[in-house]
């Protein structure tokens, strides 16, 4: 690359990502986290590193939060995030993370400096639990997994 493409490709803008997964029990209910370094709930995942898909992402994070090796499935959600917590938007990606059994729920081992606790929750409960955006973006997930679909959505509403 040329120093003109280099300077073109420095100005571009980078955005943040996040992955996460969306995984329910025999009853329907959600698999919520609640972070140490957060003030709220939310699905388990976390930030997209740099050289790194959001699928391999969430595969990772699911790993490292919950010590779980499961099959990630297909995308759910696309939600992009305007600027307000952070100074950039960003972009959120939800996959299905299935169906936990109570086998494979038992060994979920929580990494104590990520997270507090997890806990599964139906529609109020979650709703409760999760602020705004974020409470809509896994809505949409539920919806879109229900119907075998993908959503988009900008902050958490749909736009197609």
């Amino acid at each position: 690359m040329d120093s003109e493409q280099a300077e073109f490709v420095a100005q571009l803008p980078g955005k943040r990502m996040g992955a996460g997964a969306l995984f329910v029990d025999e009853l329907d209910r959600v698999l919520l986290v609640e972070p140490t370094y957060k003030d709220h709930w939310e699905l388990p995942g976390g930030v997209v590193e740099a050289g790194e898909s959001p699928y391999a992402a969430a595969v990772r994070e699911i790993r490292e939060e919950l010590d779980l090796v499961v099959p990630i499935g297909r995308l759910l959600v696309v939600d992009w995030v305007p600027p307000g917590r952070y100074p950039s938007d960003g972009v959120k990606l939800i996959y299905d993370g299935g169906l936990l059994s109570v086998d494979r729920t038992a060994e979920i081992t929580l990494r104590a400096q990520e997270l507090r606790c997890w806990a599964w929750s139906d529609d109020g409960e979650a709703a409760k639990r999760l602020p705004g955006a974020l409470g809509r973006r896994v809505a949409a997930a539920r919806r879109a997994r229900a119907q075998r679909a993908t959503a988009y959505l900008e902050d958490g509403f749909a736009v197609v």
